[in-house]
């Protein structure tokens, strides 16, 4: 028998496509089906809780789109049609969530962008999916200004699609220590604001214990402040903890934060007009 899904295992090669894996996902509740446009495992930013092995800089390899096209229409007809579903996915979770454009580096880095989520909206025309299943962008934001992304952003829009943009810090120190970026807090608003204008976009903010030590008191505030003028252009704030190990070279400094202090956080941020949702 397969071995089951977990939200703790996010393998990129469980379905043994280059670049298509289905995971079990906290966030969505449900199998997401990850598009992994990385799979060279390059990325511009390094952060440290990141679980992919080998992590290099750079940016994503050429995509073989037929081989994209192939493998997506291939494994929507198993999830729908075939035995994954009751072999691979716990009972409670065997649902159909999204289509996550995400995998082992940032994902619009792929100069073919655009015409990806285009083939990605052919592909579910000509499926059978239910029609609430969102397209989902998972970004450090930081490319959002070049025309392929927007491009791409706009039709995602079309798609019942969302951006879940990462905000870990909105302090210069802390994207520093905790992503490996010297990108401002003027150019996170930024394009902040224009992945907004473009397709409905949350925040992703992942908090953890640092040497044993939560975000501190400055840090919570900065990201309040920054937060604050957004409540009437983002969706909200999706507030999680370490679910999996890292594999970078901080990882043992690494711990999860508790439950009492993820909603106390929460709260904190929800006193702005954003709503939040907290997974531990």
């Amino acid at each position: 028998m397969p071995q089951s899904l977990n939200i703790h295992e996010h393998c990129r090669n469980s379905a043994g496509m280059t670049y298509v894996y289905p995971v079990v996902s906290r966030r969505s509740g449900g199998v997401s089906i990850g598009i992994n446009l990385n799979p060279n495992s390059a990325c511009n930013w390094r952060c440290i809780y990141c679980q992919v092995p080998d992590l290099k800089r750079g940016g994503a390899p050429e995509i073989d789109l037929d081989k994209l096209e192939s493998e997506l229409t291939e494994f929507l007809y198993e999830l729908l049609h075939g035995h994954f579903m009751q072999e691979r996915v716990p009972e409670d979770l065997r649902r159909i969530n999204d289509i996550a454009i995400s995998g082992n580096g940032e994902p619009t880095s792929a100069e073919e962008f655009g015409s990806i989520v285009e083939l990605i909206g052919e592909v579910i025309d000509d499926s059978e999916l239910p029609l609430d299943v969102k397209l989902v962008l998972i970004t450090n934001g930081s490319l959002i200004q070049k025309q392929h992304v927007q491009e791409g952003l706009k039709r995602m829009a079309q798609l019942n699609g969302e951006v879940w943009f990462k905000l870990d810090s909105a302090t210069s120190e802390g994207r520093k220590r905790i992503n490996d970026t010297a990108m401002s807090n003027e150019k996170v608003l930024e394009n902040l604001r224009l992945s907004a204008s473009l397709c409905p976009t949350w925040l992703q903010t992942c908090v953890f214990l640092l040497d044993e030590e939560p975000p501190s008191r400055e840090e919570r505030e900065a990201y309040i402040e920054f937060v604050s003028p957004l409540a009437n252009e983002l969706k909200g704030v999706l507030l999680y903890g370490l679910a999996r190990k890292s594999l970078q070279p901080e990882a043992p400094r690494l711990s999860p934060v508790s439950k009492e202090w993820l909603s106390s956080f929460g709260e904190e941020i929800m006193k702005t007009g954003l709503p939040v949702k907290i997974f531990l």
